[in-house]
């Protein structure tokens, strides 16, 4: 599985009734939770005081991360995605020893 960091900014079209997005945003959290528990969502950040997230997901490539992972987000519709393929550095402390 390659890894990819994603910064994902979500943007509510006007007039969206709230109850929709709040069915949305509750549906976001389990599927979310879904990903995590299938490896394919490994970690989720928010900068402090801005309404995007940033995270490190799997998936075998970058299609495969749109169709099996991002695309399946209910609040995709609604998302710009800035996806970037990452790999581990060599002076990464957090890198497993066994890998090197």
């Amino acid at each position: 599985m390659k890894e990819f960091l994603v910064e994902l900014t979500t943007t509510v079209p006007e007039g969206t009734d709230p109850a929709e997005v709040d069915r949305r945003r509750a549906a976001e959290a389990v599927r979310a939770k879904e990903l995590a528990a299938v490896g394919r969502l490994v970690r989720l950040w928010r900068p402090v005081g801005e309404l995007r997230s940033i995270g490190l997901w799997r998936a075998a490539d970058e299609s495969e991360l749109y169709e099996k992972a991002l695309g399946t987000l209910p609040l995709w519709p609604w998302m710009a995605a800035a996806v970037t393929a990452v790999q581990s550095h060599p002076n990464d402390p957090g890198r497993n020893s066994a890998t090197i």
